[in-house]
């Protein structure tokens, strides 16, 4: 779908911090309270939409955090784009790789937000501007690390009585092999099981992951170091499970070496991850050309990160279930309504039919739970871009 000029006037970066309903546990750290950046953004003619950056408050996930990402706006992304006429949210990558390195997710919070922003001035909804074509999408749910064996069968049980079509486990060296094998006995032979590393082995545990095989898991997710595309083709080679690459892919470029090496065979998009929509959406058919499934990864979004990844997963290659959790499984309440919700059956419903990201901020509550504020206003003058 063709886009319009956009002349982004005004953006505001809000931080606000959201209580976790439980603390979330990974190999790498846990979190009990979401610090989140939002940024709120205002054309020439008024219309306003709002974005999220999933930066986390530490670098143990990503090099990027809140604060640095506050830093890279202010400084250096922001002023790329603000007065300036631009062509469509397209053009809007470009702009903000030129002469800047990295930051990735700070990029993609202002270049997805350029998209919803189109979206609402065209009055069409965000999956449609996008490309999506599905009007429900399939969900999973993500468990963190348990305590023991037993809590995690426990916590899977439930999710499968709640409908998710995909669970999917925190692994780490200290609680993995016992764990899956108790999850996978009590949900049976036929579900949809995966595991999620987050990086936490290297290639000589390569003959304990193989021992993984024997669960008929849909994929390993992550399993070595983010940068380590060699090694994890080796790793493919002794594993008849697939991996699937999250950290790993951080661009289109990284998506075709890891076809290339055989690094893994499923892909995770996480389009905060990779820059925005216009990488996720290259990433996405590279993928599809080579006959490799995508699925939505998550990052503790709150409801308005949760409208870009939904619009994002009702493209055609999304085949694997998301972590596209209904907002009640982080949030006790949300900061957008209607809140985002799960069918009986394991979907998230696409608002196609609205405009824009199909959901309204609560803006009262955005503001009771700010920690910080400033806006960034355009020069008087305008030139093109």
């Amino acid at each position: 779908m063709s886009t319009s000029p956009l002349s982004l006037v005004e953006v505001t970066l809000r931080e606000i911090e959201l209580p976790l309903r439980e603390r979330f546990v990974i190999s790498s750290g846990w979190m009990e309270n979401r610090r989140i950046l939002l940024l709120e953004l205002r054309d020439e003619s008024g219309v306003t939409a709002w974005s999220e950056c999933v930066c986390g408050d530490r670098p143990n996930y990503s090099p990027e955090t809140v604060d640095t990402a506050w830093l890279a706006l202010g400084r250096w992304l922001l002023p790329r784009l603000l007065g300036r006429e631009i062509e469509g949210p397209e053009s809007v990558g470009s702009l903000l790789d030129d002469g800047v390195q990295g930051h990735p997710m700070a990029k993609a919070a202002i270049e997805m937000g350029m998209w919803g922003l189109a979206a609402e001035t065209m009055g069409v909804s965000l999956s449609r501007l996008v490309g999506g074509t599905r009007s429900r999408v399939p969900t999973g749910i993500s468990l963190g690390l348990q305590a023991s064996p037993a809590e995690l069968v426990a916590k899977a049980l439930q999710a499968v009585e709640d409908g998710y079509r995909k669970v999917k486990l925190k692994i780490s060296r200290e609680k993995d092999i016992e764990y899956v094998a108790a999850v996978r006995e009590a949900l049976g032979p036929d579900r949809h099981l995966a595991v999620d590393a987050n990086a936490a082995y290297t290639l000589e545990d390569a003959d304990h992951l193989a021992r993984l095989d024997e669960f008929g898991l849909i994929m390993i997710e992550q399993p070595l170091a983010a940068g380590d595309l060699v090694r994890h083709a080796r790793l493919q080679e002794r594993l008849a499970t697939p991996i699937c690459l999250d950290e790993s892919i951080v661009d289109p470029a990284t998506c075709e070496d890891m076809l290339a090496l055989g690094s893994g065979r499923i892909v995770n998009i996480k389009p905060g991850r990779v820059g925005g929509f216009r990488n996720a959406r290259r990433i996405h058919d590279i993928s599809e050309g080579a006959g490799v499934p995508v699925w939505c990864g998550g990052m503790l979004e709150s409801g308005i990160g949760r409208a870009y990844n939904v619009a994002l997963a009702s493209m055609p290659n999304f085949e694997l279930p998301g972590d596209l959790s209904p907002s009640a499984r982080y949030w006790a309440r949300d900061i957008v309504t209607p809140e985002w919700t799960m069918s009986g059956d394991g979907f998230v419903t696409v608002p196609r039919e609205r405009p824009g990201l199909g959901v309204v901020v609560d803006t009262e509550r955005v503001e009771a739970l700010t920690r910080r504020v400033e806006t960034f206003a355009a020069p008087a003058a305008r030139t093109p871009a």
